[in-house]
């Protein structure tokens, strides 16, 4: 038992230790479980030979991602996403597979396994790419939503992958098995349905069994869940979870099938239920931890001998991979039109091999179609080309993308033709507001931005601006900016909002600033620059949805009106101590001294001016407006639909 716990232990620390540190460098998590069974396995050699006995425990948690990934897979959501979904993903599976393989049998090796390493090379990284996605904010953009389809695709091309290998199994593996392990086989077919059936008879268990697993997915588990929650004990509603999705697996083994099809088959009948959400959260912590597992004995099994015996054909099969990956990538983003910048994200940010890869190379030895000294060296290959992730993106984040932006923003800065009462800096999500309204009472503006695209794109519907950077003073110049009353800075940039006030109040003394500010900060600092009036670009969509959620916890629509006045009215009276205290010390001690000091009195202020009022029936805000005459019954209307 004690070995147990050490080597438990063993496990659980390279993982604490080794994936924060590796998701802070920008390597992902899944990296940071490789490099933690690498540490611990071939470098240290803190665990050795359980490592393959703890990896088919481990695989479980491929099970339970699968059925996670089919609670995700809403048809409507299929349905909307089938052009890319089938087109995209199901051409760049199926290239990459076809030329991967037509590649291996110039090598020499069957048909069978040249077909094998086809299917493992075609997937890609979802955890890698998904997790990088999201921390630099290209989950929106074309390529990013493009990249994800192919992605999706993937994950679900892994069932029927799962379900077709065996089929490819090779007759000399299978007998080399039978005979090491007679024992074991003997022992295996004892607990199968299937044993010694005909093949009409194999085909109809299969058949109720997958009709079981829809059926009862469909009509018994929401009576079930049910009774269940209704306990109101969560611990057994992980453990129905648990037996849910354990049953279904030992279902599909007793009939033959993947465990992995019977769970993903599960958790796409449940996509619609109620409970789909508890679900998942039950689930999730359990995968999380089998998966991490997983992959640090993927690690810890790396044969670094292999690695540095055949160095050279490890590094040329990696590189090789990943461009025949990017080549099949670039021509689909040519054929579906992915244009610019986006086009090159799609073709690198998918470029690798991903974690299934790892999932099927164990999956394809365990069914003799892959021989294990093979397995070995994909399973390098596949390691070095999700390690070698970063270093694309870095790519196209340093090289690739500036080069976009410069090609775009590498034209002649338009002649504005125009004069306006106001110029506004800034044409995006704030400034098209701003702009809107003044247009529509008839004041002339002129509009500059420093993104062409977002240029072309206002003038598209019917928006006059003008390409040209508004922080150069030729630029203000021809803008006409002299001759304008108003100037309105709209830019999403910190420090270059600042230094244009600066330049503004002293060449253009007499042009009113109005500017757009980040946080308190930024508002402090702006002022201090010069502007005349500064807005904070949360604020009053903040104080109106803290105003929203005290009408929908029954406070009456007038007295939140007012409790919002006392608010803004104590916070415009405080505005100059706080930055008088803000501008009296540096920016380090601003939370250690006085200003702190200050802002609590604000935070006191407030919440005794709101009791006060609570407590006393006669207003002190005499001069606040009540709302007009049928203002609660429009709140109750919008309430109600």
């Amino acid at each position: 038992m004690t070995g147990y716990f050490l080597q438990a232990f063993i496990y659980l620390f390279a993982a604490v230790i080794a994936v924060p540190i590796a998701k802070r460098l920008g390597l992902g998590s899944v990296l940071g479980y490789l490099i933690a069974g690498v540490v611990i396995g071939p470098i240290i050699g803190l665990v050795g030979e359980e490592t393959t006995t703890i990896q088919h425990f481990a695989e479980f948690g491929v099970v339970m991602m699968l059925f996670l990934v089919g609670l995700e897979l809403e048809p409507k959501m299929l349905w909307a996403m089938r052009h890319r979904l089938i087109g995209l993903g199901g051409l760049q599976v199926g290239g990459s597979t076809a030329i991967v393989m037509a590649i291996a049998l110039l090598t020499g090796l069957s048909w069978s396994i040249s077909l094998t390493i086809g299917l493992i090379f075609s997937l890609s990284s979802t955890a890698i790419v998904l997790q990088t996605f999201n921390e630099k904010g290209l989950t929106k953009t074309e390529g990013g939503k493009n990249a994800f389809s192919v992605l999706l695709f993937q994950d679900i091309a892994v069932i029927p992958m799962l379900a077709f290998i065996p089929l490819l199994a090779l007759p000399e593996l299978v007998a080399q098995a039978q005979s090491a392990v007679a024992d074991a086989a003997q022992h295996h077919e004892e607990f199968s349905l299937v044993s010694g059936l005909p093949g009409w008879a194999y085909g109809l268990v299969i058949t109720v069994s997958i009709a079981i697993v829809v059926v009862g997915g469909h009509y018994l588990s929401r009576p079930l869940f049910r009774f269940v929650a209704s306990s109101g004990l969560r611990e057994i509603f992980t453990a129905t979870a648990l037996m849910l999705v354990i049953g279904i697996a030992a279902l599909m083994s007793l009939v033959g099938l993947s465990p992995a099809l019977g769970t993903f088959l599960a958790g796409v009948v449940l996509a619609n239920s109620e409970f789909r959400h508890e679900l998942e959260s039950n689930i999730d912590p359990f995968k999380g931890l089998l998966l991490g597992l997983f992959f640090i004995t993927v690690g810890a099994g790396i044969n670094f001998g292999i690695l540095f015996d055949d160095i050279a054909l490890i590094l040329a099969l990696t590189v090789g991979v990943m461009v025949i990956k990017a080549i099949v990538l670039y021509c689909l983003a040519l054929i579906f039109k992915i244009k610019g910048s986006d086009r090159w994200l799609f073709t690198l940010s998918l470029a690798q091999a991903g974690e299934f890869g790892f999932v099927l190379l164990s999956f394809s030895v365990q069914n003799h179609v892959l021989p294990t000294d093979i397995s070995q060296i994909l399973s390098l290959v596949v390691a070095l080309s999700m390690f070698l992730t970063p270093a694309l993106f870095i790519l196209f984040d340093k090289v690739i993308l500036p080069k976009f932006e410069k090609d775009t923003n590498d034209r002649e800065e338009d002649t504005v033709d125009e004069k306006g009462s106001v110029v506004i800096a800034g044409i995006g999500r704030f400034g098209q507001i701003i702009n809107r309204l003044l247009v529509a009472n008839n004041v002339n503006t002129v509009v500059l931005d420093i993104r062409a695209e977002q240029v072309d794109l206002m003038r598209q519907i019917e928006t006059k601006s003008f390409f040209g950077d508004a922080t150069k003073p030729d630029m203000l110049h021809t803008a006409k900016l002299e001759e304008a009353k108003l100037f309105v800075i709209a830019i999403d940039n910190y420090e270059a909002s600042v230094e244009l006030v600066k330049y503004v109040k002293h060449t253009y003394p007499h042009v009113k600033v109005l500017v757009r500010a980040y946080d308190r900060g930024h508002i402090y600092q702006l002022r201090q620059a010069g502007a005349d009036y500064i807005e904070s670009e949360t604020y009053h969509s903040a104080l109106e949805l803290g105003s929203k959620a005290m009408r929908c916890l029954g406070f009456h629509p007038f007295f939140v009106e007012q409790q919002k006045t006392i608010y803004k009215t104590i916070e415009n009276k405080q505005s100059d101590t706080l930055y008088t205290g803000w501008k009296n010390v540096t920016e380090g001690e601003r939370y250690d001294n006085n200003y702190r000091q200050l802002f609590m009195e604000l935070e006191d202020l407030i919440k005794e001016a709101m009791k006060v009022d609570r407590n006393d029936k006669h207003s002190r805000e005499r001069g606040w407006t009540p709302p007009p005459k049928g203002y609660a019954d429009d709140f109750k209307d919008s309430e109600d639909t």
